[in-house]
């Protein structure tokens, strides 16, 4: 997260992996996102701070790009469970 002048950075989230692919709540209270910290790509919620990160995904193929729909109730996300992203 950074203010609108480009400086403050901080960083959201923790862990030895690739965070990627971040997506804000319409609301502003949570993040969505793909990560490699459990060893493969899969798709996280935390708080906005960046606690309390969950995995929604728990599968094997690769899940990233998470997108909220417009009423912040669900996600939408890429994943390449059929054996492609084709």
């Amino acid at each position: 997260r950074m203010d609108a002048r480009g400086g403050g950075v901080e960083r959201l989230t923790r862990s030895p992996g690739l965070d990627d692919f971040p997506a804000v709540s319409p609301d502003g209270r949570h993040l969505a996102f793909a990560s490699l910290r459990d060893g493969d790509f899969e798709v996280y919620v935390c708080r906005i701070d960046g606690t309390r990160p969950r995995n929604l995904t728990r599968h094997p193929a690769r899940d990233t790009q998470p997108t909220w729909t417009p009423d912040g109730r669900g996600l939408t996300f890429v994943s390449d469970r059929g054996g492609g992203t084709d």
